[in-house]
């Protein structure tokens, strides 16, 4: 393996990582405000093939063929390879977001085979919580996690808000007692 492969490798795979988390970052902080009015038609039933949202999707293609393109194309050296391997990380990330998020999660593709994964299948029932309430989880492939931390973190969060144990008040015991019936 030359230096180049392992530059390429390396940064497709940050790039990958970190598109999972700048997709929940631009779906919760912008999607679902500054560009609700596109992203709305992605949580109605949709009409015909396409829906306003999948603009959205396209939007990072022109960076990837641009990083690629300089990685082609570009003077050699670090920034060249890594310019190229960012880019394939990004395409690669498109295209495992098309297949998971619309075709197993919205079934848009035949491919409901990939539920056959256990962790794709937690990743689209993650995927449809966040249908259901309109919340988190924002991320696609993290999903699963989020929902496991919140649901773990939850318990925690109840007792923090739950008043201490000394600022209690008991009911006095007759409160506890049921009143006796009167016969009629």
């Amino acid at each position: 393996m030359t230096l180049s492969h392992a530059i390429w490798i390396v940064t497709a795979l940050a790039a990958f990582a970190a598109m999972e988390g700048w997709a929940a970052l631009l779906h919760g902080k912008v999607w679902h405000h500054a560009l609700w009015s596109i992203h709305r038609s992605h949580h109605a039933r949709r009409r015909g093939l396409f829906e306003r949202n999948d603009a959205l999707s396209f939007l990072h293609a022109p960076v990837a063929v641009a990083l690629i393109l300089y990685g082609c194309m570009g003077a050699p050296g670090f920034l060249r390879e890594a310019a190229f391997g960012f880019g394939l990380g990004m395409t690669a990330f498109g295209a495992a977001y098309v297949l998971v998020h619309d075709g197993l999660v919205h079934r848009r593709l035949p491919v409901s085979g990939l539920a056959r994964v256990p962790y794709l299948a937690r990743v689209r029932d993650a995927h449809r919580v966040h249908h259901s309430t309109g919340g988190a989880p924002y991320g696609l492939f993290l999903g699963p996690l989020v929902l496991a931390r919140r649901a773990a973190t939850a318990p925690l969060e109840a007792a923090a808000a739950a008043p201490p144990r000394s600022a209690r008040r008991r009911a006095p015991r007759s409160a506890h007692r049921r009143a006796p019936q009167r016969a009629r």
